[in-house]
């Protein structure tokens, strides 16, 4: 083997080298920003700087892509959201629509996202009930049709004895 023989075959395996390292590249930064966003566009724009910046051996690219990558992956972002929500519930503020299952107020009446009853006011003391109680644990007021007699003659659950003794 000569000399040239021997310089064309380490410059086939350095640039051969050179190529799958640059490809390696690219791959791992298709691979990592598809776990870090759902954007096309921020998909497109990241793979392109590795691809375009090959003659330099991808380093301006892929400092550019660590630079405008985003923080954490969709998993991560997706796990944190989950412990949030843990944490909230166990605050205590963890009461739920019964029907999107979005974060609400105890004393709101209707869901703000999807407008679902979750409460009724009581007839006498105006707060709220849940829509499975059968009388105000604030007033005492009955729901439903005997609300509208109790709410006539607030007397009336009061004093039941002297009802019916008079």
């Amino acid at each position: 083997m000569d000399q040239t023989t021997g310089i064309a075959l380490g410059s086939l395996v350095g640039g051969l080298w050179l190529f799958l390292l640059w490809l390696g590249i690219v791959i791992w930064v298709y691979r990592d920003i598809r776990d870090r966003t759902e954007d096309v566009f921020l998909r497109v724009l990241s793979v392109l700087l590795a691809v375009l910046f090959f003659p330099a051996f991808n380093l301006p690219g892929l400092l550019l892509y660590l630079l405008m990558r985003p923080r954490e992956s969709l998993d991560e972002a997706y796990s944190r959201s989950l412990e949030q929500e843990a944490l909230l519930r166990e605050v205590g503020e963890g009461v739920m629509c019964y029907e999107c299952r979005q974060p609400v107020e105890r004393e709101f009446l209707f869901c703000p996202y999807c407008r679902t009853r979750l409460r009724e006011p009581c007839p006498r003391c105006r707060r709220p009930l849940s829509l499975f109680w059968v009388l105000c644990p604030y007033c005492g007021a009955p729901k439903g049709a005997e609300a509208l007699h109790y709410a006539r003659e607030p007397s009336s659950l009061a004093e039941p004895s002297a009802q019916t003794e008079g």
